[in-house]
């Protein structure tokens, strides 16, 4: 996958996640799959 799509894949999922934490009603298994893939995202790009 290019770069600028895994980019804004990440960017996609930590806007994501920001929404999910500020929100009342939180789905902890979905904010806990998205944590994880934003993860292995920043693994492969080397950022983490």
């Amino acid at each position: 996958m290019p770069i600028n799509q895994i980019e804004s894949n990440l960017e996609a999922i930590t806007i994501t996640i920001a929404h999910l934490e500020k929100g009342k009603f939180c789905d902890e298994k979905l904010l806990k799959e998205l944590k994880k893939e934003r993860d292995r995202i920043l693994k492969d790009l080397k950022l983490k």
